[in-house]
């Protein structure tokens, strides 16, 4: 990954780890999922319009409304409510560390729909090692309760999404300007998402400490995020950037214990730095297609890929 890159990896690492806190906030502070999910994103559409050209908006959405919708599905309308929900049955740290699945649903979806995204060797490695990972996490820290399980089954769900959204974002949305693709797909989120708002009213009025962890949901975790994410994703690829799921439960942990009291179980132990191994192992770049040379031309065939690069 190139420098622009790194720093995109950095930004997204930090700001998708802290959610899971705030989330947890918000849950336990009487905050329906729905509600909590469309004020999010809501806020996040807000921060974006009021730095983005308007117009610019309205552009993006012309001919690319259907492929802006299904990231929005992806990647916000169906995650952010599902890991709400998880989050009242298990842990921020475990909700986080489970979300470290999504590379690998990368890795199963890529055979199908991007060829550029399969992996081998050493990111097939790290990829394994992630998945024995959450397997452990899975396996030891849940302990079979309904609701936990529940829970679990939820956030998994949320790591499918994630797996998807990025795939449209590099096929169909990635040249445009981060800062456009993404409060176009806020704007869409929030819309789609306030029915959920409506039904999933809260029944008593937010303490300051819920209202100030939404508030830093929607401008630093949703807004300025996303940014960082479409960069991220234009630069290193869909699988690559679905590398912050290694990074982030690191930050999770660390923010779940220290200020949460949580105390991460056994699986823990073993899974989170089988996932921290897969992370590493799985940055490297695949080796590019080899391209027969032509026997009646002096010039070599290079494959559309390799130009890219």
């Amino acid at each position: 990954m190139n420098a622009r890159a790194w720093v995109a990896f950095g930004a997204v690492s930090l700001l998708w780890g802290l959610p899971y806190l705030l989330l947890k906030v918000g849950v336990d502070g009487g905050l329906p999922p729905g509600f909590l999910a469309w004020a999010r994103v809501m806020l996040g559409a807000v921060t974006l319009l009021v730095l983005v050209p308007r117009g610019s908006v309205r552009a993006a959405f012309r001919g690319r409304l259907r492929w802006l919708a299904a990231f929005a599905v992806a990647e916000v309308v169906l995650p952010f409510p599902l890991i709400a929900v998880g989050e009242q049955h298990v842990s921020s740290s475990l909700a986080a560390t489970l979300i470290a699945a999504a590379p690998l649903f990368v890795a199963v979806l890529a055979r199908r729909f991007d060829a550029a995204e399969r992996v081998t060797g050493r990111r097939l490695a790290g990829l394994l090692a992630g998945l024995a990972g959450v397997a452990a996490l899975v396996g030891v820290d849940v302990s079979g309760r309904p609701d936990e399980l529940l829970g679990a089954a939820a956030i998994l769900g949320a790591a499918f999404c994630y797996a998807v959204g990025p795939m449209i974002l590099k096929r169909r949305l990635a040249d445009l300007d981060p800062r456009v693709s993404m409060a176009a797909v806020l704007v869409l989120s929030s819309a789609l998402l306030a029915p959920a708002a409506v039904v999933d009213v809260p029944r008593v009025m937010p303490s300051a400490g819920v209202i100030t962890a939404v508030v830093l949901l929607g401008v630093l975790c949703t807004a300025a995020a996303m940014v960082f994410y479409g960069m991220l994703v234009a630069e290193a690829g869909a699988g690559r950037a679905l590398v912050i799921t290694y990074v982030n439960p690191v930050v999770a942990v660390i923010l779940g214990t220290a200020l949460l009291g949580e105390r991460p179980g056994a699986g823990m132990a073993v899974g989170l730095p089988l996932i921290l191994l897969g992370s590493w192992l799985s940055t490297g770049r695949a080796k590019p297609p080899v391209t027969p040379v032509s026997t009646t031309s002096s010039q070599p065939l290079v494959s559309s890929g390799e130009c890219r690069r």
